[in-house]
This record gives C-alpha cells, structure tokens and sequence, in this order.
C-alpha cells in the first residue's frame, strides 16, 4: 500500500477493524505482483456471493475501475483512483449519489476497497513538475492486488459448483422423463406389476424436488430417482425375458440343408454323343461335335436334383437379355485377372472365372446353381462379375445373387442398368481380353 500507515475515515464514519484488516492485508501484496483489472473483475463477479457483495455494488466496482489508468493493476502504477461523485455517478449507470454512497460502503465492508480520505475529504491528487502523481486521496484497489489469488480460487470454486448443480439438475430432469415414460408404457402393456404404487412414489418424489435447491439436495432426489427408474427398467426386462422364453418354446425352427453337397454341373450345355457315334477330332485335339450334333439345340440347362426348367417355366433364363462379352468385360474389368491364364477370351473363360470369384466372395455353391437356373449360365457369370467389381457397396455376395434370382424369377430384373452403371463409373476404360 502507497501510504505505509493506517488511515482512519473522514468525518463521522467510524472506523473498525475489518478496515484495519483490510489495510493490513493491503500492506503485503508481492513485489512485482500484476492483474489485467477486467480478468479480476470477471472473477469478483463469478464469486460474488462467496464475497458477500451485491450486483449493485459490482456496477460501482466497475466505473471505479474504469478509471485506473491501465489494464494491469499493479503497485508501479499507482493504487489509488480518485474520481468525484458526480463523474462515478455517470459511469455508474446514472446511480443516484446516496445510493452510489451505500454500494461504496459494501465494497469496503467486503474488504474489496480502502478509503485514503484527504484531511478536507475531498478526492484529488498531488503532482510533481514533471506530472507524475506524488499522493493521492480517494479509493486504494490493493485489496483486489493482495486477494487476487484468493479471488480467483474462489471464482473457480464458484463455476465449478455451478456446473455441477447444473449437471445435476440435468440428470433428475432426465431420471423424471425416463421414469413417467417406463411406467407409461408398462401400465399401457400391462405389464405385471405394482406400478400404481410407483406412480404414488414417483409424484411424492416430484413434489420435493426445491425450486431453488442446492447440489446436495438435489443429488439426494436424484439417488432416490434413479433407484425408482432402475426397479421399473428390472420389472420391464424381466417381463421381455419371459416374452422371449415362451415365443422360443412355441416356435418349431426347420433347418434347410442341402441334400446333394458334393452335386457338381455343367457351366454351360454340352452335346450329347449317340452310341457308336464318334466325334470330330480338330487340328488342336478337342472334340468337335457331329454336323447332326451341331443341328441339335442344346440341352437346357438343370438344376441339382434333376429339375429341368420348362419352356413355360420363367425361371428358364431365357426371360434375361445377354449382352456382349466385350461389354461385360469393359463394365466388369476385375474379372480378368481370375479368367485362365489371366485372360478371358471366350464365355466358357467368363463361367471359369466366375466359379473361382463365387468361392472367393463367400457365394455358396447352392445361390450360384439358383442363379445359373434362373437366369442362365451366361447371365449369372455376368452378375458375378458385377458383384465382383462393386464389391466393397455389398455386404452379403451370397444374398444379393439370391435377391437378385429371385427378382428376375419374378421378371422384375435386367442385366442391363447394372451393366451400364458399371461402364459409367469406370469411366469407360476397357480393358483388353485374350
């Protein structure tokens, strides 16, 4: 403090020892010790009531510190500011001077300021020739300096306290609705139970919830609460637990297996050979069928099991339109590097490629004989190759063939959109086969 000695009050107001105290805590603020003024005050006012000052007095607080030279408080740049009544009134929002006198009274009681009253009481300051202030008389701000610290813990104190009634108050509005709406819906299920007599608990709770209450009132309704909530959460599990027994005591599941595992079939028609019959030879020592062979229509293709698709039958695959080779491959570039060799020449190259793709994505042999019959051996090595280049969009290879068998049963597939699709997102780029 600039003085070094008590000052004593002017005229009849008395003096007391929380002024003394004051003074004397003003007296041991730490060499060098700064605080932007607006940082301190933002903390008086978030521990005003630990303080024990009013809103009102926080304003006069405010227009005091606006006269302080500076942003930092601090002992090389003077303590004492010394506006008059009538200047403090102003910054004080038009206060009326016997109130301003009043909330200046709280602050000094509250050990926020000190008075350094002149001998005539007025407020005014003594310069030297160069201008510098030599003594001032007014109000001394180095309690705020002294009790920074202090201030500032208590500040923190204060938000953290906020913040938990806060969260409190938050997790008993929550534990309310949660509780209104279990038994709602348990009395609206009818579910086993005395939710009558929660009810009754639940309102008698309601009523004692405060409206002003403090963190350890609150959180002793929010323990009761929550209890409340976690008997009707156990009387509603346990009631869907039993729903669940008996549902799984009346139900008879079926298991479909397949009958014929290790059924094998054709990738694409082959020609039948009369007995006694023999085929053509070719230069490159593949059989080549008869000129009666090659006037034959090729066998239509069966199902495991012996089930031959009827012309009458849609499942025939006849119902889908087969696209070029090229065009798959241009949509379908992936599938080259499974074809024999790393290349695909021919359909017989596609359906190859196709089994190897099908075991990869986890297609099980029984989807991949139902597409072959449904759409045809050509026509379901294309959605393969389909399924193979979108394959990081599907989830289930083995399910979507089968989705898509039984849509083109049901005529409600084409080839071609999927096809054209996957052309426009390649972007065109064919890659050459063989």
């Amino acid at each position: 403090m600039e003085s070094g000695y008590v000052t004593t009050p002017f005229g009849r107001r008395p003096m007391s020892l929380g002024m003394l105290a004051s003074q004397q805590l003003a007296e041991t603020i730490e060499p060098g010790m700064k605080r932007s003024k607006w940082k301190l005050f933002r903390a008086i006012c978030e521990a005003r009531p630990a303080l024990g000052v009013t809103d009102r007095a926080l304003t006069v607080l405010d227009a005091l510190l606006t006269f302080y030279p500076d942003d930092e408080i601090s002992e090389e740049k003077g303590l004492i500011v010394f506006p008059s009544n009538a200047q403090l009134s102003l910054r004080a929002r038009g206060m009326t001077p016997a109130t301003l006198r009043r909330h200046l009274a709280v602050l000094v009681e509250a050990g926020l300021i000190l008075r350094k009253d002149s001998p005539n009481g007025k407020r005014y300051a003594r310069r030297d020739r160069a201008g510098a202030i030599g003594e001032a008389f007014g109000f001394s701000v180095a309690p705020l300096l002294a009790r920074a610290v202090e201030i500032e813990n208590l500040a923190a104190q204060a938000i953290a306290e906020r913040e938990l009634l806060r969260a409190t108050r938050e997790r008993l509005t929550v534990c309310r609705r949660d509780i209104s709406k279990l038994v709602s819906a348990a009395i609206d299920e009818a579910v086993p139970g005395d939710w009558e007599q929660m009810t009754m608990m639940f309102r008698d709770l309601v009523a004692r919830i405060p409206r002003v209450g403090g963190v350890e009132e609150l959180a002793t309704l929010l323990d009761e609460m929550e209890l409340l909530r976690d008997e009707a959460v156990n009387l509603l599990e346990r009631h869907i637990k039993r729903e669940k027994i008996d549902v799984n005591e009346s139900q008879i599941e079926r298991h479909k297996q397949n009958s014929n595992p290790d059924s094998t079939y054709e990738l694409e028609p082959s020609f039948d050979t009369k007995q006694g019959e023999k085929a053509v030879t070719t230069n490159d020592g593949m059989a080549e069928p008869s000129d009666e062979q090659r006037l034959k229509p090729p066998r239509p293709y069966a199902r495991p099991g012996g089930k031959m698709p009827s012309a009458a039958n849609p499942i025939a695959g006849h119902s889908l339109k087969s696209f070029p080779l090229g065009l798959v491959l241009q949509a379908c570039p992936a599938i080259l590097d499974y074809g024999p060799g790393g290349t695909i020449g021919n359909w017989r190259d596609l359906m190859s490629a196709a089994v190897v793709v099908r075991s990869m994505l986890g297609v099980s042999p029984s989807a991949y004989e139902d597409a072959c019959a449904g759409m045809g051996p050509e026509n379901a090595a294309t959605v393969i190759a389909c399924i193979l280049e979108r394959g990081g969009h599907i989830n289930s290879p083995g399910g979507y063939l089968r989705d898509l068998t039984r849509r083109t049963e049901r005529g409600e597939f084409a080839i071609g959109p999927m096809l054209m699709a996957l052309v426009r997102a390649n972007g065109g780029t064919k890659r050459h086969a063989g």
